[in-house]
């Protein structure tokens, strides 16, 4: 066993190919952009090593974490509100019409 600097805290990490391939696909692995096949082969190693339990927990709990912290915070409304003039502005561009004639971004109150 060795202690990777690259694991949460020095996890205990023994290094085997089997260890080092899962380790390669552990943010694959998350996004669900694996084959059944190999997430299944992921999922019984996982289940079987715990230096690699322990790693592939610490990223999922971590990648919570962040999601939760992003999507908890409140935008202020004068930004709401730019995006959806901008928004509004691109549909009409984009369909070839444009607001008030001119041509030009619609305008923004201060």
């Amino acid at each position: 066993m060795t202690n990777d600097p690259n694991t949460p805290s020095g996890v205990p990490f023994a290094v085997t190919p089997d260890c080092e391939k899962v380790m390669a696909e552990v943010d694959s692995f998350l996004d669900q952009e694996l084959t059944d096949a190999l997430r299944s082969s992921i999922t019984a190693h996982l289940e079987s090593c715990s230096p690699c339990f322990e790693v592939f927990d610490f990223e999922a709990e971590l990648r919570l974490v962040i999601s939760t912290k992003t999507h908890t915070v409140e935008f202020p409304d004068t930004l709401r509100i730019r995006i959806e003039e901008k928004l509004t502005y691109l549909r009409i561009e984009g369909s070839g019409a444009t607001e008030s004639g001119g041509g030009g971004e619609p305008r923004r109150e201060a």
